[in-house]
Formats: C-alpha cells, structure tokens, sequence
C-alpha cells in the first residue's frame, strides 16, 4: 500500500476545498455557530474540521471507504492483519477487547496490575477474573508484569478461562516477557489480550521494547495519544491469528463505541500513521539519545537516582524496559513524589506523569528536545535545593505484597451492581468492597469491587490520600467512608 497517504486528512482537504452547505450534525456547522469566545480559545479551525464522519466526510453509504482505507494502512504500518481505530481512548477498546473473548460469568486469567478501565469490563461483562499476580519488588515497593511461568501456573488451575489479558508497558515503563505468555497461551489454545496503551511508538524503533504483535499477541490495544501524536480519545486496537474473529471484535467495539465518532480523531490517527512509516525511526532514535542524556544529567544531581534496566529488569522483575519513561526516585530527599510534583508545577510549570509516595516520572516522546530537556533538568535542581522546605512528608504505609492482594470474595458485578451501604473507613475491614478505590496516577485500583477489605489496603489508602495521593473514583471524595455490600 502507499504509506504516503493519509486518506482522512486527504478527505478533509477535499472537504476544505469543495465545502458543503450541511443539514446534519454538528450543530456548530463548521464554526459559524460557535461563541467567538470559544473560537478564540479553540481557534476556527477545530470546527472546521469537526466534520460529520459518515454522511459528511464520507458519503452516506460510506462507498469512498476512507476509514475502512486508513485502517487497513495502519495494520500494514505496524504488521497486524486487521486494525480498528476507536474515538473513545483505549479504556473502550480494551473493554471491546475482553468482551471479544469473554463473556458473562466466563473466566478470563487478568494481571492484577491492570488499568481500572479493565476492571470496569470486567464489570460491565460479567467476566470473572483470575487473578495472576505480578512480580513484585520489595524493595523498591514496586509491581512489574507478571512472569509467563505466572500465567502458566494460572492455567493449570483453570484450564477453562477463555483467554489472558496483560498491561505491558506499564506507566513506570517495565515491560512482560509477552512472547513467553504468547507462548504459554496459545499451547492452551486461548488467546491473549495486551493492554499496551503505553507502547503505540514500540513498533517504530529497533532499540524500543519488543511490541505485542511481534510477540505473538493476539490483539493489543494502544492509546496513541499518550506516547504518539495523536489527540487525546486516540485508541487503536489490532488483531492478528484466528483465535479472535474480526467480525467479533469489530462488533464488540461497535457495541460500546460511539455513533458519533470525532473526525479530528480519525484524521490525527490517519497522520501519526504516516508520520511514524516515513519519520519514526529518525524521531525516536533522536528520542532515544536524548533520553539517555538525561538520565545522565539526572543521575548526577544529588538525591535523585534514575532507574533504568539494572534496577527494573531481571529473572524476578521485569523483562523490558522503555528509556522513555525517565522513573526518578526521590526517597533520599526524605520528601513524598506527590510533594515534588506539587512543587515543580507551582514552581516551575512542570507537570511530570507519575508520583507516588517515593519516585517521580517524566515521560518522554519524539516531541521533546533539548529545551524541555533543560527545563526538566533546571527544576529538578531546584526542587533539591528547595526540599527542606518539603520536610516532614506524611509516611504512607505501603503493604506487603500478602496484604495488598485482596480476596476476591464476589464478582466484581454482582458488588458493584447490587446492594450497597456506606462505612466508616475505619469499621470497613472484612466488608466485600462495591467500589472501585484507585490511587491515580498509575490508574491500578487498589480495591476492586468484590475484594474483602483488609486493615493494610485501608492505611494504604487513608496514609496515601493524607499524603497527597488521589482516588478519584471513591464515592466518598474524602474517603471518610467506603462503599460495601450491604449484608443480609
């Protein structure tokens, strides 16, 4: 195919040039009815280009084929047989996903690091989980992808699951051995399921992670607006092997997804495409190198360490690890990451991506350079001249990897979905959970719906939000009081 094109945009050029007087939606009708305030704000040519997909930028029968087109060169960028594009972000097309595979009160093996967009399929779905546990540090408090040896003890317990679900990359960059747990499932004859929301740029660099579809992955689902260029909402999902039907999956998504799918989405998707075949080597080889500069300067400024390889990776921990995701632990300067993030964007208008309770993170892309870079840099020495004034930080109590795993006592569903009662936090140990209870970010829930709460994920919870963490899908926003099952 020509990789040189990029039917969506090309659609909307046509568009452009030949305008049409529209009857349909958007009600704006290409910006003549937005508020100028807005226009100011957004400027005229989002709306020109907020173009009805079918019936508008594509006829009505959709006979061009331009999504259909676009798609098709996206699998053969990337190697995959088929390719959805999705407008709804990557949480709906990993929810289409595991419906592919799943069904009502039907198994399927899922990491217990997973994103709590896949706990809210599991909900949705009725889909019982199996648990497979990550491999954990103990040291460094820190949970890696589970080991394929993990996923092969899980299948022989239940031989009857219908397939696996995996996150790799997570958002601290450690990757799973995806080929092993490929491996491991396709003896079985069940399909894998890969949560790489963090790895749209993987296939477009030799020095990146393997990606899942190299791996033997069945189908993988990636947000291309979080290391791409891509707007926001921007998923993809690809499939390959014959253990998933396209028509399944695609009618899965067409289940959950919108009928109103945002054409500014499309076209960027249709871009990033193009972008990635004709550029992405160069750019993320520039990326790479500007990654490895600054973990050097970084690992030089006192108190900060940058973990890389030596520390993520091995026969315990992780398999992989992406560069560009510069994880800083910052235990040293007796000071919380929720504390240093705080301070960096007061100070300095830096937003960094992850801070826990000991390590921030920035997240690198083709899209920085050495300006960013040395804003980055300036801040970080700064915040270290500046941590006694982040002094005393609240501890949070983080558990062992024994009391973090809960007891999956109900299905997420039926807890979510049937009565329920508001506790105290204090008199919420032993109660089956209906609520989600996620620190965020990384967006891993802490409690799923259906767990028994124990006394150490509550402290977990009640130090964390003390120390400025965030757990924004409690009921309670104080967290004063947990949402249980209401006992009979």
């Amino acid at each position: 195919m020509d990789q040189s094109q990029a039917p969506v945009l090309e659609a909307l050029a046509a568009f452009h040039a030949n305008p049409l007087t529209v009857f349909t939606p958007p009600g704006h009708k290409q910006g003549r009815g937005a508020d100028p305030r807005v226009l100011r704000a957004l400027g005229p040519d989002v709306f020109r280009s907020d173009v009805l997909a079918s019936g508008g930028l594509d006829d009505r029968t959709d006979s061009r084929g331009i999504l259909p087109h676009a798609q098709a060169l996206m699998a053969e960028a990337v190697g995959a047989e088929h390719t959805f594009f999705s407008t709804c972000g990557s949480s709906l097309s990993v929810k289409a996903a595991m419906l592919s595979v799943a069904g009502p009160h039907e198994e399927l093996l899922v990491s217990r690091d997973a994103h709590k967009s896949v706990v809210a399929g599991l909900i949705l779905a009725g889909i019982r989980p199996v648990w497979v546990d990550p491999s954990w540090d103990p040291k460094l408090h820190l949970a890696h992808p589970p080991r394929a040896e993990a996923f092969r003890a899980a299948l022989e317990r239940h031989p009857d699951v219908k397939g696996a679900l995996v996150t790799s990359p997570t958002p601290y960059g450690t990757c799973a051995d995806l080929a092993g747990i490929a491996e491991v499932c396709h003896a079985a004859g069940k399909p894998l399921i890969v949560d790489e929301a963090w790895g749209a740029h993987l296939p477009f660099h030799p020095d990146l992670p393997q990606w899942a579809m190299d791996a033997g992955a069945d189908v993988c689902v990636t947000s291309v607006h979080k290391m791409g260029s891509a707007l926001e909402q921007s998923s993809v999902f690809h499939l390959q092997g014959d253990l998933v039907a396209p028509d399944v999956l695609k009618q899965r998504e067409d289940l959950l997804g919108t009928t109103s799918p945002s054409t500014l989405i499309y076209a960027a998707l249709d871009g990033w495409r193009r972008q990635m075949v004709q550029h992405g080597h160069e750019l993320y080889g520039a990326a790479l190198a500007l990654a490895a500069d600054v973990r050097e300067r970084i690992e030089a400024i006192d108190g900060l360490h940058v973990h890389g390889r030596e520390d993520f990776c091995g026969p315990d921990l992780a398999a992989d690890l992406d560069p560009l995701q510069v994880i800083i632990d910052i235990s040293a300067l007796g000071t919380t990451g929720y504390r240093a993030g705080d301070w960096l964007r007061s100070h300095h208008q830096l937003t960094l991506h992850i801070c826990d309770h000991r390590r921030i993170s920035a997240q690198l892309t083709h899209a920085d350079d050495s300006t960013t870079a040395d804003a980055l840099l300036h801040g970080l020495r700064e915040l270290v001249d500046a941590v006694p004034t982040l002094r005393p930080a609240t501890t949070v109590d983080v558990p062992d990897p024994g009391e973090l795993r809960l007891e999956q006592a109900d299905l997420p569903r039926d807890a979510f979905f049937g009565p329920t009662e508001h506790v105290p936090l204090a008199k919420a140990s032993g109660r089956i959970a209906a609520e989600m209870l996620t620190p965020y970010p990384p967006g891993i829930p802490a409690v799923v719906p259906g767990e028994r709460l124990n006394d150490a994920v509550l402290d977990y919870l009640r130090t964390g939000l003390d120390a400025g963490m965030l757990v924004p899908d409690s009921a309670d926003s104080e967290l004063k009081t947990v949402k249980v099952a209401r006992e009979t």
